[in-house]
């Protein structure tokens, strides 16, 4: 038996079916065994395996028992040459496996090998080469200096950034998510440590390695992609707190002998495990920290105004320190216990309940410190101030710059499908039936030159490989599908390690069609029952949200410019789209329509799309989706006040120019 090939699972049966159906073409010229440890799935992995993968010996765990002690399972009864260690949401190429072997007969003092791992964008996944956290590494890498001087072989000793990605190194350790051993080394330095639940256990193999005299190398021959993090997003797990935990551990039975390296390292690492926690947050804690100084900006001008209006002198200075921090902090308080501060959303309401509850606290508290209750009246002009301060630069974020909106970035994209052949147009058909994702289809990548302009079954082909930077430049592509039949798994890896540079993430279709993986996604493309999609059209906050926006702007059209666009529209006898618009806001003030809906009220899967708009991505859009009922139904899916106010503007826009 040449390689034993340990595949850890958890939750992610679409990337594992594709890993094994790669696995399938890259080992045509070696002997093979699959060990698959699933740790407890449930999402139909372990039924997929059994009707699709019969030669896999499958362990069916009924708890998740770590990545470690699973893999231990699987080393139990391994019977390879050599072992590999590979996680579920990976790609090999079909030279993976003969290219590692014989480097490794080829290098006889390798105890223990990585290749080269590639992001699904074609950037090379840094974990994939890099050093132990001593003192100067761990140092470098939490202050950032590793980041500021990447090619610096001082400063950048962490994931090695300073060597040459193409070229083969000896190194420290390599990633867990591909990591080849030999059994003579393995029998030598044992299995995986189970203190290690997840994270570390591939840095304590690699330790263990070289302390029994063997070697550790890069391999960068052949490339992998790597989907990674893909278990972790589908668990209840703390992925930063066990990554750093597991660092604790490491240095704990490693550097313990040297007490000040390990003073060091800890406290290294919980600087940066801080640092990973306040990244992931940074909009909340931004977004409060915003808040603090606008609040205080209001209490200065509220004080201020009512000194110019009164004979009031002020704020006695001996109680500006608490003045000017302790009703802010109170604010920021009730805004965190309200949910204003969320990591990925800039909340306009939750802030307003929480302005209302602080108000009162801060009114109510004057009872009680006396030596600190001024003016009530410049607690209440702070709060106005403070309201339309915080409500504008929140409207500004959404509008203007999209941030803290959760939307799924479909109309974003601009998708192409590399493939000319009838998998290929299978795919595309697929796509273009899919109700309830939307892709801004742009067309087919041929193989050859030739293919260019050509119209296959109604999909025009609009590149071809050799061409293929020039198309992403040109058409703005941003998703790239792979027809895994056309291309064989190498060639793809060859077009995504070569587009590193061209913000385009890569996703490559099931052997059966029925589904596609990427970065942070599983599409299915065969028909799903739409009562099981969530659309926010149905949340009755939204609903009542959206019906308020609708009366109050209606109210504000029909007071104001409706009747001269009426009276406009008689004497000159001439309608524009802009007119009918105007002329329409009686039905959403009556409640029939909304400014902004689907073209069509309902559609034949009876889904509740909301009332018919006015206007809507329908109306904006620019002829790249043929098919509007895929609109409706992203916008059911999507709808918020922002989407709302955007398809507006739009649509005004629109409306100009066609008038021009």
């Amino acid at each position: 038996m040449d390689v034993s090939i340990i595949i850890v699972n958890y939750n992610v049966k679409e990337f594992l079916l594709n890993l094994l159906h790669s696995i399938e073409k890259a080992s045509s010229n070696i002997s093979k065994e699959i060990i698959v440890i699933d740790n407890a799935s449930d999402d139909g992995s372990v039924e997929a395996i059994k009707e699709k993968f019969l030669s896999v010996k499958l362990i069916d765990n009924k708890n998740n028992i770590g990545f470690g002690s699973a893999n231990n399972q699987g080393l139990k009864i391994a019977q390879g040459k050599y072992i590999l260690f590979i996680n579920p949401d990976c790609i090999v190429s079909e030279d993976t496996f003969d290219k590692m072997i014989t480097f490794f007969e080829e290098n006889v003092n390798c105890g223990l090998a990585g290749c080269k791992i590639l992001n699904s964008d074609g950037s090379l996944q840094l974990a994939c080469r890099r050093s132990f956290p001593g003192p100067w590494t761990s140092f470098t890498k939490v202050t950032g200096l590793s980041n500021l001087f990447p090619k610096s072989r001082i400063f950048a000793r962490y994931n090695l950034t300073y060597l040459d990605e193409n070229q083969t190194y000896e190194v420290d350790a390599v990633s867990g998510s591909f990591m080849m051993i030999k059994r003579e080394t393995y029998d030598k330095v044992g299995r995986f440590d189970e203190q290690f639940f997840m994270y570390g256990e591939d840095l304590d193999l690699c330790y263990r390695v070289q302390k029994a005299g063997f070697k550790v190398f890069y391999v960068p021959d052949t490339q992998i992609i790597h989907y990674k993090g893909e278990s972790t997003k589908r668990s209840n797990l703390d992925e930063t707190k066990l990554f750093y935990d597991a660092m604790h551990k490491f240095v704990k039975k490693h550097l313990s002998s040297f007490p000040i390296v390990e003073i060091i390292l800890r406290t290294a690492i919980g600087f940066r495990k801080l640092f990973a926690f306040l990244g992931k947050r940074k909009l909340a804690f931004l977004t409060a920290l915003a808040d603090f100084v606008f609040f205080d900006l209001s209490l200065f001008i509220a004080e201020n105004i009512y000194k110019s209006m009164t004979s009031w002198v002020g704020f006695d200075y001996q109680a500006y320190l608490v003045i000017y921090t302790i009703p802010a902090l109170i604010h920021i308080l009730v805004s965190i216990f309200s949910g204003v501060y969320k990591k990925d959303v800039v909340s306009v309401l939750r802030n307003i309940g929480a302005m209302m509850i602080s108000f009162l606290i801060l009114t109510s508290a004057t009872f009680f410190f006396k030596q600190y209750a001024f003016s009530r009246a410049v607690v209440l002009i702070t709060f106005i101030l403070f309201f339309v301060f915080t409500f504008l630069y929140r409207i500004i974020l959404k509008l203007f710059f999209r941030i803290g909106i959760k939307l799924d970035g479909a109309l974003n994209r601009r998708t192409v499908i590399m493939g000319t052949d009838s998998e290929a147009i299978n795919i595309a058909q697929k796509l273009k039936m899919q109700k309830s994702d939307v892709h801004s289809f742009i067309g087919l990548i041929g193989k050859v030159s030739s293919e260019v302009g050509k119209d296959i079954n109604g999909f025009n082909v609009v590149g071809s490989i050799k061409n293929i930077k020039n198309v992403f430049a040109e058409l703005k592509i941003n998703e790239v599908i792979f027809s895994s039949e056309e291309l064989s798994y190498t060639e793809m890896m060859s077009i995504v390690s070569a587009s590193k540079n061209d913000s385009v993430d890569f996703k490559i279709v099931g052997s059966d069609l029925n589904f596609i993986v990427g970065k942070s996604s599983v599409s299915m493309l065969d028909n799903i029952p739409l009562v099981e999609v969530s659309y926010n059209i149905a949340s009755p906050s939204v609903r009542t949200l959206k019906v308020l926006f609708d009366y109050c702007f209606s109210f504000l059209v029909l007071f104001s410019i409706y009747p001269f666009i009426y009276l406009l529209t008689k004497l000159s006898k001439k309608q524009t789209d802009f007119r009918k618009l105007v002329l329409s806001v009686p039905s959403v003030f009556s409640g029939k329509k909304s400014f902004v809906g689907p073209k069509k009220p309902a559609l034949s899967e009876n889904i509740d799309l909301g009332k018919e708009g006015l206007t809507g991505l329908w109306y904006i859009d620019d002829g790249t989706f043929s098919d509007s009922d895929k609109l409706d139904f992203y916008y059911a899916k999507n709808q918020n006040i922002w989407l709302d106010l955007e398809i507006l503007g739009k649509t005004l826009n629109k409306m100009w120019s066609n008038s021009k």
